[in-house]
């Protein structure tokens, strides 16, 4: 694994990020506009695009994770200590993790509940069969990952680059922005 510059990040990178951040936002969006999920739903229009979006951010996920593999990590700015670059390091793979795990838990929960999991007309395979005995979970779990644990962990790592965006001064911040935000 080889290890990117303190320079910043590559503009595969870059996309990768940014794609996700918006994918999240709509997800949310969605998520929160999207009747309640019981029983008896059936899936519309809101149900049906979240479960898009959501496929979309597993698959650039899968990317993503293959793209930091390859790439190895930003490395820190000489002057961080190192309790902060380990706090930023664990952040961003518990990040990592969420945007993987999440998705496939909405997944799952829709093959349990019987629903059809397609992607702007791809439709994808049941992960497990419909009310499969003990798989009922996975949309409480799905809903306090995401609305929970995601939601802080987004709170921490926006708070942190705006804190090295306006205290620090640091260049941490820019190192992610678009090159043409950054001239």
């Amino acid at each position: 694994m080889t290890s990117q510059s303190a320079q910043g990040y590559t503009p595969t990178a870059k996309i990768l990020h940014w794609t996700v951040v918006a994918l999240l936002i709509v997800q949310f969006i969605l998520g929160w506009t999207m009747p309640h999920i019981g029983r008896n739903t059936q899936p519309e229009i809101l149900i049906n695009t979240h479960f898009s979006i959501g496929m979309v951010i597993l698959l650039v996920a899968a990317v993503r994770w293959i793209w930091r593999l390859r790439q190895g990590e930003v490395e820190a700015p000489k002057d961080t200590p190192v309790w902060q670059a380990t706090i930023a390091r664990v952040v961003h793979w518990l990040l990592y993790l969420l945007i993987l795990v999440v998705p496939l838990l909405g997944w799952i929960n829709a093959s349990w509940r019987g629903f059809p999991v397609i992607m702007f007309g791809i439709e994808f395979p049941k992960l497990i069969g419909t009310r499969a005995p003990g798989w009922g979970w996975t949309g409480d779990v799905h809903g306090l990952l995401a609305n929970y644990a995601m939601l802080i962990l987004v709170g921490l790592h926006v708070a942190a680059g705006l804190w090295h965006f306006v205290v620090q001064k640091d260049g941490v911040l820019q190192r992610m922005l678009p090159d043409r935000w950054v001239r």
